[in-house]
């Protein structure tokens, strides 16, 4: 069997005497996506950063593609690439000069402008390439950063609430691509507050509250640890009896006319 990507065991971090991150454990495995949901405060951005060799555990074991993220920090950061949840990009250079340059500080040198090309193809950003950064849109700067943290082809990419603050179109358009890194080999590890964002793309998720894990499965194991979906409609009430299912609830509306009625369905 492939060893997992990511491997944590008994997570601890302590900031002072408060503990971010209070036993945490978590696997993900190649070519695979994990999902870590949680409140603001609950660790997500912690765990993201002992990940990625910004913070150092306490307590605890952290591997990535087999290496220790103390240990073999820089070796660490060879192999991994990182959305935070701010673009780090320069406001005063093009795409492809920002895709360049960060190409030229990972080692690229020479093939650091064939692969600034090479992404803004894979990644349909052409409408992009020659304008700056500055002057463009939030949902078009994370896409840029999103490639930008692909340069130095990334065996595992974490992503830290990428999707904040984006409308609806250019989240689904991010939400593509995660799907085609991951269909290609790439292992994600994805903190959002998104629950919609976890269920289509995660194939595993690990809830935090507190710096502990609250709950972990599949997006459909845990949406039947909480009951399915709710479904909600309104119908006449001369209908009701024609509802190919028993409501759990039913509200009469408009003097009785019609019937706002309930019902908890898997999907």
């Amino acid at each position: 069997m492939t060893a997992p990507a990511v491997v944590v065991e008994d997570l601890h971090v302590a900031y002072g005497k408060t503990w971010a991150l209070d036993g945490v454990d978590l696997e993900a495995a190649a070519g695979t996506t994990v999902g870590v949901l949680g409140h603001n405060g609950a660790g997500k951005t912690t765990l993201i950063r002992t990940l990625t060799t910004l913070v150092t555990p306490t307590i605890g074991r952290v591997q990535v593609d087999g290496l220790d993220v103390v240990a073999d920090a820089t070796a660490v950061r060879r192999r991994i690439g990182v959305t935070g949840q701010y673009a780090g990009l320069d406001e005063f250079l093009t795409a492809r000069e920002n895709l360049e340059l960060i190409g030229r500080l990972t080692g690229l040198r020479r093939t650091a402008r064939p692969r600034a090309d090479a992404l803004i193809e894979r990644l349909g950003l052409h409408e992009y390439a020659t304008r700056r950064v500055g002057e463009l849109s939030g949902g078009s700067r994370r896409r840029i950063d999103l490639a930008a943290s692909l340069v130095g082809s990334p065996s595992v990419l974490f992503l830290d609430e990428p999707t904040t603050g984006l409308d609806p179109i250019a989240r689904t358009g991010l939400w593509e691509v995660v799907e085609e890194l991951t269909a290609a080999g790439t292992t994600v590890v994805l903190t959002t507050q998104y629950l919609e964002e976890a269920d289509r793309l995660a194939d595993h998720i690990v809830v935090l509250r507190s710096g502990r894990v609250a709950a972990r499965g599949t997006p459909s194991d845990l949406k039947r640890i909480v009951g399915g979906k709710v479904l909600a409609a309104t119908v006449p009430a001369v209908r009701a009896s024609a509802l190919p299912f028993t409501p759990d609830t039913e509200r009469p509306v408009d003097g009785g006319a019609r019937i706002r009625v309930s019902v908890t369905v898997d999907d």
